[in-house]
């Protein structure tokens, strides 16, 4: 698909804003970021733009550094001429609605004919915003709601007004699903539409039950983060991540926009003392002096901190042992008798509670308001798949013992066996069950598994391509891994399928490379030549998949560290995530990449035209980098330039099938027959090693010393000398202390 958006501009330079512009330039769009012209500035009347941007380049949120000089810093005095010149203009200032529309009334004056805006508002209904704007301006008007930080958050919840133009919403979803790869929610223009809905109240609730109950930080937030799959921070880490002083301007919202029967009015945190205790000190969060949790520095080193409510006086963090988190899933958590049990209980209650009674308001199906939680608020499982978890006959129990009203939405699920019922079906918020469109391809939706084991499975996708799928934990590389291989190499000979991907369903991780405990066994054993046997059956495995009859794709997202990324290089062509963190990091545990790694950056420099090819491969085995994103990877020659970058996540797979099918009969890009090494005449490759470890010394001069001589290598001698070099190094103590002490402490040792 073309792309939909050329040119931007983003109106609102704090976090938000600039975090927007940033994902619209990763995108590759060409932005104008505006923002006020500062009290009294006369020099630089655009420096709250300029120096939002160079934010955006420390804190991460441009895939590329060099990214950033596609977005020009201006203001919304001078740069009204910019209206005119933008595809889509973004509106992200605070909420405020006066100035809203203000902005709104310069904008509506100064726009293009198609020009299409929109407001990044969380709170403001629709038309409250285009009141007594002029009809074409309302055609091209809609609310693009992004989750902070954008380039991370997945969800871009889109709310159209019944003015605005079906095309302009057809291309604001292209836009959002395939140039800035987020997924689309089509929300009803209700208060907090999806994801703030049920996510700042499930935040109330959770705070304040553990406030008024028995329960202290720690444990709220354990079991939040265990028995709700909330990130890490769980409940009061997040407010402390999103800053309290938010609450009086989006709870307050809340309610007054919603009925005063509506149940954020029992959960009413905008007058609970320790909030307003919180706020009347600055304790605001991790932008402050504190929040409900802190970590300040000492002579020894940080040490974290937990408020103690009663003084508003901090106490060290403590490790919390409340029986609930021993507990088995989360209807064993709301079962256990203690006060993490009775917490967890009273939370789930009154989530499910007023999720099946909003249902109705706010969504179609309750596949939605899930997909909301897990893609805005990052939750393992939305609301309603953890009613699914404890069971709808279960929940109504519940209810019916405690003489709580069963919602109808509820009662309803129980009756048709679950919000879930069977495949592709669902329940919608009238009761009824429907079908829901499949989204981007995925491995689950394979038609039939031609062969599996332990490691890895190889599935069809359909259209005569295969997908060979790791199901190790981060799908590690395991000796199953490459019997799967030889299985699919075998198939293909035989025309069982035409190309193939390599991929899963994972999120986070391609592959986080070899499964350490594989090694660490083998070292146990101390037999050299079962070491020897595993790592090159590793090596060759990889080496045949590259000189597999046909097309090999990797759809790579996520993690592809050590072993994973050499997977990576074994195919043919990579579709990579934006989101891809690639690299060797092997030198931490006393090895090199012994799977064709080393051997295939070197390649792959190579052919990339660079002029000391072997400098550039020593430079990815021994530097553990790992990149932080597929532009940096390609940037660094993990990627070649022919290798394609998708920022939707979700559409890898199906990028990378439909790439394996455009490749099917096209010839290969022959390669040479042999590799120019780093000459002796020029500096030893490991030179500005002199200073480092004794054990990384070692490492990196083993590694110079493979890719150092006078005469051209081939691949073949490559390889050896790659299984050489790693089985001269795994052998040693000091390598091996590495090993295992990355396997204990999951940190790197520094010997």
């Amino acid at each position: 698909m073309g792309d939909v958006v050329r040119t931007a501009v983003v109106v609102g330079a704090g976090a938000m804003g600039s975090g927007i512009a940033a994902q619209l330039a990763n995108a590759g769009v060409v932005v104008r970021l505006l923002d006020v012209v500062p009290d009294g500035e006369t020099d630089d009347r655009s420096r709250p733009a300029r120096e939002a941007i160079a934010r955006q380049v420390k804190g991460g949120g441009f895939m590329l550094p060099a990214f950033a000089d596609r977005v020009t810093p201006g203001n919304v005095v001078d740069d009204v001429a910019a209206y005119a010149e933008a595809d889509w203009v973004i509106e992200a200032v605070f909420e405020d609605l006066a100035v809203k529309r203000e902005l709104y009334a310069s904008i509506e004056r100064n726009r293009g004919a198609s020009t299409i805006v929109t407001s990044n508002t969380s709170t403001i209904p629709l038309a409250q915003l285009v009141h007594g704007r002029d009809p074409g301006f309302t055609a091209h008007f809609a609310i693009t709601h992004f989750f902070n930080p954008p380039r991370h958050l997945p969800l871009l919840e889109l709310v159209a007004g019944p003015g605005t133009d079906p095309a302009v919403v057809e291309r604001l979803v292209a836009a959002g699903d395939h140039q800035l790869g987020k997924t689309v929610l089509r929300c009803r223009d209700t208060p907090g539409f999806l994801a703030n809905r049920i996510g700042n109240f499930w935040m109330a609730v959770a705070a304040s039950e553990a406030l008024r109950g028995e329960v202290g930080i720690e444990t709220a937030d354990a079991v939040m983060a265990r028995h709700f799959g909330t990130p890490r921070t769980g409940v009061f880490g997040l407010f402390d991540l999103v800053g309290i002083n938010l609450v009086p301007l989006i709870w307050t919202s809340f309610l007054q926009l919603l009925p005063s029967d509506d149940a954020y009015h029992r959960f009413d945190i905008t007058t609970d003392p320790t909030f307003t205790g919180l706020l009347e000190r600055g304790l605001v969060g991790r932008r402050a002096a504190g929040g409900f949790t802190r970590r300040r520095t000492t002579a020894d080193g940080p040490v974290d901190e937990v408020l103690e409510v009663a003084g508003f006086s901090y106490r060290p963090r403590q490790v919390p042992t409340d029986p609930v988190l021993n507990a088995e899933g989360l209807r064993a958590a709301c079962e256990t008798d203690s006060a993490g049990g009775r917490y967890a209980w009273a939370v789930l209650r009154e989530l499910v509670d007023y999720c099946c009674a909003t249902a109705p308001a706010i969504a179609d199906h309750v596949e939605l308001i899930d997909a909301a939680m897990t893609l805005g608020y990052a939750w393992q499982a939305g609301p309603f798949a953890l009613a699914g978890q404890v069971g709808a006959d279960w929940l109504v129990e519940r209810f019916e013992a405690e003489g709580r009203p069963v919602p109808p939405l509820l009662a309803q699920a129980r009756e048709a066996g679950g919000f879930r019922p069977g495949p592709g079906v669902v329940l919608a918020s009238d009761g009824s069950v429907v079908e829901v469109a499949p989204g981007p391809l995925t491995v689950r939706q394979a038609s039939r598994v031609l062969a599996e084991n332990d490691s890895a499975a190889l599935v069809d996708l359909g259209d005569g391509v295969a997908c060979l799928t790791l199901r190790t934990k981060m799908n590690v590389c395991q000796p199953g891994l490459f019997d799967l291989i030889d299985r699919a190499l075998e198939l293909g000979q035989q025309q069982a399928f035409q190309a193939l991907v390599i991929g899963s369903d994972h999120p986070r991780a391609f592959s986080a490379g070899a499964n350490l405990n594989v090694f660490a066994g083998l070292l146990e054993r101390n037999d050299a030549a079962e070491l020897r046997a595993f790592t090159e059956s590793g090596q060759q495995a990889f080496a045949r998949l590259r000189a597999a009859g046909f097309p090999v794709v990797a759809a790579a997202r996520g993690l592809a560290l050590g072993g994973g990324c050499e997977l990576m290089l074994a195919a043919h062509h990579v579709v990579a995530a934006a989101e891809l963190y690639a690299g060797f990091p092997e030198r931490r545990v006393g090895l090199i990449p012994a799977w064709g790694g080393v051997t295939r950056t070197l390649i792959r420099a190579s052919l990339s035209g660079v002029p000391d090819a072997a400098a550039r491969a020593f430079g990815l085995a021994s530097s553990c980098t790992i990149s932080g994103s597929a532009f940096e990877a390609q940037a660094e020659g993990l990627l070649l330039a022919s290798d394609e970058i998708v920022l939707n996540g979700a559409r890898v797979l199906e990028r990378a099938k439909a790439a394996a099918l455009e490749l099917v009969g096209v010839e290969r890009r022959p390669e040479p027959v042999s590799y120019a090494l780093h000459s002796p005449s020029l500096e030893p490759l490991d030179a500005p090693w002199a200073s480092a470890s004794a054990t990384d010394r070692r490492i990196v001069a083993a590694l110079a010393a493979m890719l150092t001589g006078d005469e051209p290598v081939t691949e073949a001698e490559l390889l050896r000398r790659e299984l050489d070099v790693a089985l001269e190094l795994v052998v040693l103590p000091a390598n091996q202390a590495r090993m295992r002490h990355m396997l204990a402490t999951n940190s790197p040792l520094q010997n």
